[in-house]
């Protein structure tokens, strides 16, 4: 099987990625219900305070309500209640240590550097977890500011910590009314992204497709491991099942993309066509089915376009069009039962079914608490990232508050508030949110002064106006944080003039911390840089020992029939991936890397998801192929595979070993293919995905043995795939 290389899409440059950083506008953040029931939770907080006379617990509830906001989400409602109740506690006992740490300049600049330290190890258990760091971390700077006794303290922190329950309460509102409402709709939203599976033309260079979709579900839904009701039990098949039409859909437009290139293939790639519309179709009616409970009205569309497959005859056609289209019968038999099956659940024909076993699960928390600590310890060191992260914010915002203390300046905390908020552990985040939090905040100031002495007629306007910034920052302030931070410095304005503060010295203050501020954020990141470059080798290197795992659980499966086993190693291979796919991100906007090193990383990528692409294509035949014994040449293969990715992750991860080497993939392949003259189709499928598997193993081999860590003068490695996979 000859090889020609693939085109690989040119990469943007640093100055480009970091432009793109600037102006990113994310429409898949733009949620208006959560918009909506964070600015009514806010109103209400603010009402409820103006309304018993009191305009400091207003504002108090407000921002209790504010901060809060930010931990919403369209998750199940358990998830919802548990993630806003403690943020809740959070922002309340933040307001609490933060007043009573401020009774003294040495008390308030300690405990906020030790707080700073913790938020920013945070980022080593998830992404929102060190978003309620720096919430935390937040609102205990601004209230160090405002001392207070240890019982009004208290008091204060109650308040705040009552707001954030009013969103709590709104998020959960109807609970009882519809108690698995979230769960049908992110069911419904992933059987739409499979639908889009089945409409476009597959890239095997690219990550497999509504990889993203289905890894939400798979977190949205392990609320439901402990829940054993029918419409629970309902949405962790239809989640399961959705996996499965997916891996299909994946391998049936692959088979539909070699039978095209052969004229004697016209009529069946046109047929094959005509059977993925059909599944895309379908899919959108079982979507739709699952949130709204319409009819599924085209199962019968979907089984005449298999018919028509079914029909195209192979006589006369070449041995490689004769055995895809015994391939593609075969994966459309198994398909068919797969989107039956989740038809039938869907529309609530099945009252009762198996519940698959591979369901996706959560420990409880306390079982959860040890591995996050363990977790914790692991990034105690310089050589981590997260450390140096937080090393780096805590003595940058202690030097920001104390600067603060020492200068005569109004409201000087917003100087450490604004490095709390602008430092990141990337130089693209902290540079993108430095430039977009100063310029933001005076565009935020220009507008609220605007307003302010047009519209300011009395409390109502002010929460009028308060609101509406709410509403902005909640709904479009998610897809950009430039917009963010405009819509937040005029409310913050409005917020604090509403207890009779007058709003130009405000203003003047706010203006000169945040710059001041966010100018300190970005010299202590240029002095103390954590460049991604020097740590994705190690994150590359992690994704191939989870396609590994991957590769091995599949072959596993195939000689012990257990179809269910790669489920979890597919997942973790799936989270892997997007780590990767995140940190190259983050590289190609970093200052000194060259085109061609992004491109040599990008090839890197590209040679990987050709590997899983076919790893994935293996598993489908797991769920449609008849067992049958497997090969030694098989085996002998595998080993061989395993052993070339092992070698490729330590070359990744910088070690030079001399006694390493790559196998004779080629030469295992052959045999193989030489090993038995059996027609059995599971064959007949491992002799083409394996060679698929040899082509982009020793294309990723050659990659990283001549990988220098992006040093200078990386040269351009071609990506080859074979001819068969295209």
């Amino acid at each position: 099987m000859t090889a020609e290389p693939a085109q690989v899409k040119p990469h943007p440059s640093p100055f480009e990625s970091l432009w793109r950083a600037l102006v990113r506008w994310d429409r898949g953040k733009i949620v208006l219900p959560i918009a909506v029931r964070n600015t009514i939770g806010f109103a209400l907080a603010l009402i409820i305070g103006s309304v018993a006379g009191d305009t400091n617990a207003a504002v108090l509830a407000g921002l209790g309500a504010l901060n809060v906001s930010y931990s919403d989400g369209l998750d199940p409602y358990r998830v919802r209640a548990w993630r806003i109740g403690i943020a809740s506690l959070l922002c309340g006992g933040a307001v609490t240590a933060g007043a009573l740490s401020g009774n003294t300049n040495f008390t308030a600049v300690s405990f906020a550097a030790i707080s700073a330290f913790g938020a920013g190890m945070m980022i080593a258990l998830g992404a929102r977890a060190g978003d309620l760091g720096v919430v935390t971390l937040v609102t205990i700077v601004v209230f160090a500011a405002r001392p207070l006794p240890p019982l009004l303290a208290l008091e204060s922190g109650l308040v705040a910590c009552a707001g954030g329950l009013v969103q709590m309460l709104l998020a959960i509102a109807f609970w009882p009314v519809k108690p698995y409402a979230p769960e049908r709709k992110i069911v419904s939203e992933l059987y739409l992204a499979i639908a889009n599976i089945a409409r476009g033309s597959q890239d095997t260079s690219t990550a497999p497709p509504a990889s993203r979709q289905i890894t939400d579900a798979q977190e949205a839904l392990a609320s439901l491991a402990g829940d054993h009701s029918v419409e629970a039990e309902r949405h962790v098949f239809l989640l399961n099942q959705a996996e499965r039409i997916r891996l299909s859909l994946i391998n049936l437009t692959q088979i539909q993309r070699r039978i095209a290139r052969e004229a004697e293939g016209r009529e069946a790639a046109e047929a094959l066509s005509d059977v993925l519309q059909a599944a895309a179709d379908t899919a959108t009616d079982i979507g739709e089915c699952a949130m709204r409970e319409t009819p599924i009205a085209t199962l019968d569309k979907f089984k005449a376009a298999a018919n028509r497959f079914r029909s195209v005859s192979a006589a006369g056609a070449p041995p490689a069009i004769a055995g895809l289209l015994e391939d593609g019968r075969h994966e459309l038999d198994a398909l068919g039962g797969q989107i039956r099956a989740a038809a039938s659940v869907s529309s609530g024909a099945v009252k009762e079914f198996e519940a698959p076993s591979a369901a996706p699960s959560r420990d409880p928390w306390w079982l959860q608490f040890p591995g996050k600590l363990a977790e914790l310890r692991a990034n105690l060191s310089f050589r981590s990232t997260v450390f140096r992260h937080a090393l780096r914010l805590a003595v940058c915002l202690a030097a920001g508050d104390a600067l603060g203390r020492a200068i005569s300046l109004q409201r000087t905390y917003w100087i450490p508030m604004t490095i709390a908020i602008v430092l990141k552990p990337d130089f693209t985040g902290t540079f993108s949110r430095g430039i977009l939090r100063i310029a933001g905040t005076f565009a935020g100031l220009v507008l609220a002064t605007v307003l302010f002495h047009y519209l300011h007629t009395g409390v109502a306007t002010d929460i009028a106006l308060m609101a509406v910034f709410m509403f902005l920052l909640r709904w479009i302030g998610a897809a950009n944080y430039g917009v963010f931070v405009i819509a937040m410095s005029a409310m913050v304005v409005l917020l604090i003039s509403s207890t009779g503060v007058s709003p130009r010295p405000v203003i003047l203050a706010r203006a000169q911390n945040t710059a001041i501020g966010g100018t300190l954020a970005l010299i202590a990141y240029a002095i103390w840089p954590t460049w991604e470059k020097t740590q994705l080798g190690p994150t590359l290197a992690d994704m191939i020992d989870r396609y590994r795992d991957y590769f091995d659980a599949v072959v596993r499966a195939y000689g012990g029939g257990n179809a269910a086993y790669p489920g979890p190693a597919r997942v973790a291979a799936r989270l892997a991936r997007s780590n990767a796919e995140a940190s190259v991100d983050r590289m190609t906007a970093e200052p000194g890397v060259t085109r061609q090193q992004i491109a040599t990383v990008g090839a890197m990528m590209a040679s990987s998801h050709s590997f899983v692409h076919a790893v994935m294509a293996m598993e489908s035949g797991l769920y449609h192929t008849t067992p049958v014994p497997m090969r030694a040449a098989t085996r002998e293969f595998a080993i061989e595979v395993m052993d070339a990715l092992g070698t490729v992750s330590k070359w990744l991860r910088g070690r030079d070993d001399p006694a390493a080497h790559i196998p004779d993939l080629r030469a295992a392949h052959t045999g193989i293919l030489h090993s038995a003259a059996s027609p059995a189709e599971r064959y007949t499928l491992i002799d083409r995905e394996t060679d698929r598997i040899t082509t982009s193993v020793n294309t990723l081999a050659e990659q990283a043995r001549r990988w220098p860590g992006l040093g200078a003068g990386t040269p351009l490695l071609r990506v080859e795939t074979s001819a068969d996979s295209g």
